[in-house]
């Protein structure tokens, strides 16, 4: 199985982090959120909501 390490901003990540919590939502469903509207394209976004999809990926398999 591949595995993805990525090295992020962790300012960046707490500012996406606090963000998902004020909108109730997932990490995941606030960078698809940003990613989808009127926010910048970001390759940093794009390469976290993959990461955070192949987490779930894997917690899924695992369960099954």
């Amino acid at each position: 199985m591949a595995r993805v390490i990525l090295e992020i901003d962790t300012q960046l990540y707490r500012l996406l982090k606090s963000a998902a919590e004020t909108n109730h939502l997932s990490l995941e469903e606030e960078c698809c959120r940003r990613l989808m509207g009127a926010e910048r394209r970001s390759r940093y976004l794009q390469a976290l909501l993959a990461e955070l999809r192949a987490e779930d990926e894997q917690r899924r398999a695992k369960s099954h």
